[in-house]
């Protein structure tokens, strides 16, 4: 992966849980940024959404990112124009090292919830 082509900033966030700090009862849940990374930031062309589709019918958009170990579908995006992603299925790790990129489909259009 050329470092050219990682020209966007993103940022991983993952869920955390957490009690409320005044009662301890009430649960609350809000999204926590994991790492703020270099990124490409591609719109999925007509034939890679297609074959997308076969994995999940959402996935919008790829994102490739350095390899970081654990990344899941659990987590999400934000790009650097704001909108939030949704992580579709297990990122893609690159097919000769498996340690160089990691490729992440994406949905946009997420709430915070």
């Amino acid at each position: 992966m050329q470092a050219g082509k990682l020209r966007h900033r993103v940022r991983i966030q993952h869920k955390v849980t957490s009690q409320h700090p005044v009662t301890g009862e009430q649960l609350t849940e809000q999204w926590v940024d994991l790492a703020k990374v270099w990124a490409s930031v591609e719109d999925l062309s007509a034939r890679d959404f297609i074959a997308a589709q076969a994995i999940q019918s959402e996935a919008k958009s790829r994102v490739v990112i350095r390899y970081r170990d654990g990344i899941t579908a659990a987590m999400r995006v934000v790009l650097d124009s704001g909108a939030v992603c949704a992580i579709v299925g297990p990122p893609l790790m690159d097919p000769n090292s498996r340690k160089e990129y990691l490729t992440l489909l994406v949905s946009s259009g997420v709430s915070d919830g």
